[in-house]
């Protein structure tokens, strides 16, 4: 999964990257609410760190997300100020709301532009031969300006498979899913503030529309546990009332956000996590370790990660009856241990 994170000045997205990534980068702000940073962040599992403990593995391998140019993404992490701090400058009143609007317009016009150029080319390549394909292209443009013009971004505009592959290649930024961030204030009771920051700044609303989500997170207190071990760690949210960091919030929202889950593989050379798209079938779960496997696949031994753990072995799995052999049509679920069958 490739994200890209964007905002606009001072409201914390170098501090973010460099949670997320362990980045060591120059403090500055960015002048460009596209601008982005190039780095790779581990998505923490506990259930990936059990199944290492049960087998104890030459290796384990945690699924990644990268965050790299902003045009080149999957999604959008829009990371809004949330917070009060006199030494970090702001214009006006904090109004995340009013940030998302702005944000939003920047990558329509962004959009647009891009748009009427191609329509101009375009309109020239028919009058020399018209051909079904630049057709459709035009009126799906069309459609597309259409709807920027109204203020309204791509990812909320309906469009099939097919036509979301016609225009891949624009890489059009108010297309690509996008997750509010709210970047809150630390304070007693962080735990209660962050479950109700999305409605208390008035996100419910544009968090529930096409392609878009919201949640919340402290980016001060963020950087103090990135510097701390497990067990401080623990200590540390416990402390605030949390139980969970609100980065493993935040990927586990990108994850909702894109329609991916988490399988796993598990041996003595390696335990893994692989990320696939929701309803993926277990041939498409094998192609996702290697293409031969899909291409030569005969059947999935499948157990779930939690009954895995309380068999204690994948013996004692089989002779309980928890360890399956499920076949092509067998609709892989978040969390499954597999192990593929295959003729290759």
């Amino acid at each position: 999964m490739k994200t890209g994170i964007i905002g606009l000045p001072q409201v914390g997205k170098t501090s973010l990257f460099k949670i997320l990534t362990k980045a060591k980068l120059e403090d500055r702000g960015y002048s460009n609410p596209r601008e982005a940073h190039i780095g790779v962040a581990r998505v923490p599992d506990d259930r990936l760190d059990k199944l290492s403990a049960l087998y104890s593995p030459k290796k384990t391998t945690f699924a990644t997300v990268e965050y790299v140019d902003v045009r080149n993404v999957d999604a959008l992490i829009h990371v809004l100020r949330a917070f009060e701090d006199d030494s970090i400058p702001h214009v006006g009143p904090i109004d995340p709301l009013r940030d998302i609007k702005n944000v939003d317009f920047d990558l329509m016009i962004s959009d647009l532009t891009q748009i009427e150029k191609r329509l101009e080319r375009l309109e020239k390549d028919l009058k020399k031969g018209r051909t079904t394909e630049l057709e459709r292209e035009q009126a799906l443009l069309i459609r597309s300006k259409e709807a920027l013009e109204k203020e309204q971004p791509l990812r909320e505009l309906e469009m099939t498979a097919d036509e979301k592959k016609l225009i891949k290649g624009f890489m059009f930024l108010s297309q690509k899913p996008i997750l509010y961030t709210l970047n809150i204030s630390e304070s007693p009771t962080l735990g209660d503030d962050l479950d109700a920051a999305v409605s208390k700044f008035n996100l419910t609303e544009v968090a529930g529309r096409l392609n878009a989500g919201a949640t919340a997170i402290c980016g001060k207190v963020e950087a103090e546990l990135a510097e701390m071990d497990d067990a401080e760690a623990a200590d540390f949210l416990s402390s605030y009332g949390l139980h969970e960091s609100g980065l493993v919030r935040l990927i586990r929202k990108s994850y909702e956000l894109l329609g991916l889950i988490s399988f796993f593989t598990a041996g003595e050379d390696e335990c893994r996590a692989w990320t696939v798209p929701v309803g993926s079938k277990a041939p498409q779960a094998a192609g996702a370790i290697h293409s031969d496997l899909e291409h030569h696949f005969i059947r999935a031994e499948t157990i779930r990660w939690d009954a895995l753990l309380d068999a204690g072995s994948e013996a004692a799995a089989r002779a309980r009856g928890t360890l399956r052999l499920e076949g092509k049509e067998y609709i892989v679920h978040d969390g499954d241990v597999m192990h593929i069958r295959h003729s290759g």
